[in-house]
């Protein structure tokens, strides 16, 4: 079997193929991206799903600019806070006493804003110092491990949402996987949205047949495989919160918020890095030299600062859009580009949102299993390529580190000052150690760009 060609310039499939994987890359990145408002509401914060996807999408397009048009990312919503927002809506005490969970949203989002800026003073270390000194401080052995617990930290995920109706979650993987292995042509490049449909279809049908889903894991309890209600009672067109209410939408500002939201950057910033070795290794094209890592981390700082001012969540790299390039293998960063003037374009219809939610969560467990696990498996492919060397003590500590504060720690960790609380996540913690173990223990021999061969190999051990 033929392996099938990288295609790097999509106009060459032509305008209509294009829009279609356009909304591949949106499906893709939809369900991940509406599913932090939903948990962000379960916690009483009434983040907007219009005003996340208006922001995932203007932040993509803000992203591509920053990044001279180069880099095929999608930004969407960060799981990474999502501890934060908890925090937040459970503080009851100074500022906080009494206070409306919209206003408590708007602090939090301010924090988000500050977060945003982090990136943009780690850009000005890395233009100042270079790109070279700063990775040596996240080698392959620091970025590799915490790709790989991105990857399996989201597979529970994955599996309870494939849990509620198993045969269908079961229907959207096997059309994935005939697509992608036995297809030709354009049902090859677009698996992903062809799992979805197919899936959505046997859906139909089963609804149609009385099938049910479980719609509580606790108590067993199970409902109808579709419901419509809410789309029925959606408007087809409705503004974002931030523009029909903007005093009550607009960041607030206030240290103890600060304090819960903006150390959460430590995470995102390391799952930004991890996702640029990645991408480059998915593409061939060593994105952290050219347009430089200083670019793609203004891109997403600035693009999640923006989000937080106007009440939306913070925006990073999206590993989900990354899957979707390893099996379409159409890189051009034009195609992400139409995904995000879709997620655009989509966020001033509240019934398409509602109707997009109707999605059986089985089906988008299934489809997770496959993506989730291809990222833990380009963390895997940038430990090997760039020949980590796991027989050095040294690297087998740090990568040993990181896996288990990445996977083991639920919860992260919670610290107090004074009547604030902060949460590192597990994914925080896990690339704080790395760090620091990499940069304590004796014998760091890593080079960055000493052996870069544009296949996404930044460097040699």
């Amino acid at each position: 079997m033929n392996q099938q060609e990288p295609i790097r310039d999509a106009r060459a499939l032509g305008v209509p193929k294009m829009l279609i994987l356009g909304l591949q890359h949106m499906f893709a990145m939809f369900g991940a991206t509406v599913l932090v408002p939903i948990l962000v509401n379960s916690y009483g914060l009434p983040l907007s799903i219009q005003t996340t996807l208006f922001f995932a999408g203007l932040g993509t397009l803000f992203f591509h600019v920053c990044t001279k048009m180069k880099v095929p990312a999608f930004l969407g919503s960060s799981f990474a806070y999502l501890g934060g927002f908890l925090a937040m809506a459970n503080m009851d005490s100074g500022i906080y006493a009494g206070m409306s969970a919209a206003e408590k949203l708007q602090y939090a989002c301010g924090g988000i804003v500050v977060a945003g800026l982090l990136y943009v003073i780690l850009a000005a270390i890395v233009k100042a110092v270079g790109v070279h000194k700063v990775m040596r401080f996240l080698p392959p052995v620091v970025t590799g491990p915490i790709v790989i617990c991105i990857g399996l930290s989201l597979a529970p995920s994955a599996v309870n949402n494939a849990s509620t109706c198993w045969w269908l979650a079961l229907v959207a993987m096997g059309i994935i996987i005939v697509a992608n292995i036995w297809g030709k042509g354009m049902v090859k490049i677009i698996p992903i949205l062809l799992g979805i449909v197919g899936a959505y279809i046997a859906a139909l049908i089963g609804n149609a047949l009385g099938a049910t889903v479980i719609t509580d894991a606790a108590t067993g309890a199970v409902g109808p495989m579709l419901d419509f209600t809410a789309m029925n009672e959606a408007a087809l067109v409705g503004f974002q919160p931030f523009i029909s209410n903007f005093s009550g939408s607009v960041a607030k500002f206030d240290l103890s918020a600060i304090l819960v939201m903006a150390p959460i950057a430590v995470a995102s910033m390391m799952e930004h890095i991890g996702d640029m070795s990645a991408i480059s290794a998915t593409v061939g094209e060593n994105f952290i030299e050219d347009p430089g890592l200083h670019r793609t981390l203004i891109g997403d700082g600035i693009a999640t600062s923006l989000a937080g001012l106007f009440g939306g969540p913070s925006n990073t790299t999206y590993g989900e859009n990354t899957g979707v390039l390893v099996l379409s293998k159409v890189y051009d960063p034009r195609v992400i580009r139409l995904a995000a003037c879709y997620a655009l374009v989509l966020s001033f219809s509240p019934k398409f949102a509602a109707f997009i939610n109707s999605i059986p969560t089985a089906i988008i467990g299934g489809v997770s299993f496959i993506l989730y696990g291809m990222i833990s498996a380009i963390g895997v492919r940038n430990v090997v390529e760039n020949a980590v060397d796991f027989t050095n003590s040294r690297n087998l500590i740090i990568a040993a580190v990181i896996l288990v504060c990445g996977l083991g720690l639920e919860g992260g960790l919670t610290f107090h000052i004074g009547s604030a609380s902060i949460t590192l996540t597990s994914l925080a913690v896990a690339a704080i150690a790395g760090i620091l173990l990499n940069a304590i223990l004796p014998g760091n021999d890593f080079n960055y760009g000493k052996s870069a061969d544009g296949a996404g190999n930044l460097g040699r051990y």
